[in-house]
């Protein structure tokens, strides 16, 4: 019986007939993400900021904008974009239909992580800095942006992961990341060794971003209990 799982699953000279095509794929994965895990974080982090600033109508809408593809399934984003924009006269190619049916995705998520940070600095640290003399958007970005980011940090880190394993979806337009070189190894081959090595590629390429996560959980400590920067002394030293 173990020799036959090795046949199928394990079986070396298969793996080193396909090597070099899973590492073109592995090395796909990665430019995927790459490009995806910016756009994601741009598009979430000026949403957030859209939410803040905005009145009640506008937040209202990016709200709405965020639970409609917090709760769309990425695949069924992607099919539609994929298949849907032709159709109407904007043909879009595998990689820039990935890229954006993920950023939409990945973006509303990162979007509700980051308005949350916002929103968890005390009011009072918007008021103090507005004494001071200090403008909405410096206040923002000096003093509030960093609080919040630092408390949801680990949330950031934990949806670059995901991000990362949602690129494994652009197998399904033929695009030639890991899971698709693994599945087109696999057809040529008649075994199973191929996905198993690209199981191994993405535990080894998302692992230490779990392990960051797990360390900054374990670190994070609610936002009441760091202690506040002095807005006199900080401005002071500059």
């Amino acid at each position: 019986m173990f020799d036959e799982l090795a046949e199928n699953f394990l079986n070396l000279r298969i793996l080193a007939e396909v090597q070099w095509p899973l590492l073109r794929g592995l090395a796909a994965t990665i430019g995927l993400a790459a490009l995806m895990v910016p756009s994601g974080l741009a598009g979430g982090l000026a949403i957030a900021i859209l939410h803040a600033a905005g009145g009640p109508w506008v937040r209202r809408w990016l709200a709405a904008w965020i639970d409609l593809f917090r709760a769309f399934p990425p695949l069924v984003l992607l099919l539609y974009v994929y298949f849907g924009l032709p159709m109407i006269g904007q043909p879009i190619s595998p990689l820039w239909a990935v890229e954006l049916a993920l950023t939409l995705n990945s973006s509303s998520y990162f979007a509700e992580i980051f308005r949350a940070g916002i929103a968890s600095v005390p009011q009072g640290q918007w008021q103090a800095s507005r004494s001071l003399g200090l403008s909405w958007i410096h206040t923002l970005a000096l003093v509030v942006l960093p609080q919040g980011l630092r408390a949801v940090l680990p949330d950031v880190v934990s949806n670059i992961v995901t991000v990362t394993q949602l690129t494994a979806l652009a197998s399904v337009v033929t695009l030639p990341e890991l899971l698709h070189a693994a599945m087109v190894s696999c057809s040529s081959t008649y075994n199973a060794t191929p996905l198993v090595a690209a199981g191994a590629g993405y535990l080894l390429l998302l692992w230490p971003g779990i392990a960051l996560v797990n360390r900054l959980e374990r670190r994070r400590r609610p936002l009441g209990n760091i202690p506040p920067r002095d807005p006199v002394r900080f401005f002071r030293r500059r």
